[in-house]
């Protein structure tokens, strides 16, 4: 029952991941190992939380599934799970012990990847249970990041009351300052600088925030922006 190859990796990991608990059950009866590894989900319980399938999620908890194996698609059930919205199934996970600070995966973290679907309910269940909004990596670095560039305002002013800070620096766009200005988020641009974004900040695409609004032809975020003393005259190595 665990012989592994193909797909989904495992004969557990595939009736996991279409649901069919049936099946999940008679293959437990069979000897079937609910962390074996391997196929695109890597384990089967990544598998069911990807795909939303709650009550195979508890019965592989039953039977001794860990939530913290990481590496395939997804990197971690919870990142899996809150990447897809599947709100009652994060809950689980994390009761179960799920780490909400794993790294990994394209959006570095299950933070990140909650903020993908703009899920403020996950992201609010995220930052409740622990998970840091200042961890750097994936495809926008933060969460602050990506909440910012996306326009979600209610889930940035979530992540500074949970301690964001708006001046960390990397990904794309160098600063959540500079992707709202980018992505013409003026009150988003507005909260960053009344929490202390620095507009002068160099990096990223555009190397700062008022070349980014600019680039982006956003003239009430570029005027907020000298408001704010962005200095004119950096100079970066696309926009000068």
């Amino acid at each position: 029952m665990s012989i592994q190859g193909g797909k989904y990796g495992t004969a557990l990991q595939a009736a996991s991941q279409a649901g069919n608990l049936e099946i999940v059950k008679l293959l437990f009866e069979k000897g079937a190992a609910p962390n074996v590894q391997g196929g695109m989900y890597r384990t089967a319980l990544r598998a069911a939380s990807q795909a939303g399938h709650l009550e195979i999620v508890k019965l592989l908890f039953e039977k001794g599934a860990d939530p913290n194996i990481q590496g395939g698609k997804y990197e971690t059930a919870l990142y899996a799970a809150s990447q897809t919205g599947n709100l009652e199934i994060v809950k689980l996970l994390v009761e179960k012990g799920a780490d909400p600070n794993l790294q990994g995966g394209m959006y570095g973290t299950a933070l990140q990847a909650a903020l993908q679907t703009g899920n403020l309910k996950i992201v609010k269940l995220l930052v409740e249970k622990g998970a840091d909004p200042n961890i750097q990596g994936g495809k926008y670095e933060t969460a602050l990041h990506a909440a910012s560039q996306a326009g979600n305002l209610e889930i940035v002013k979530l992540l500074f009351e949970k301690g964001a800070d708006p001046n960390v620096q990397g990904g794309k766009y160098g600063t959540a300052l500079q992707a709202a200005s980018q992505a013409g988020n003026l009150e988003i641009v507005k909260l960053l600088v009344e929490k202390g974004a620095d507009p002068n900040i160099q990096g990223g695409m555009y190397e700062t925030a008022l070349q980014a609004a600019l680039q982006a032809g956003n003239l009430e975020i570029v005027k907020l922006l000298v408001e704010k003393r962005a200095d004119p005259n950096v100079q970066g190595q696309n926009y000068f």
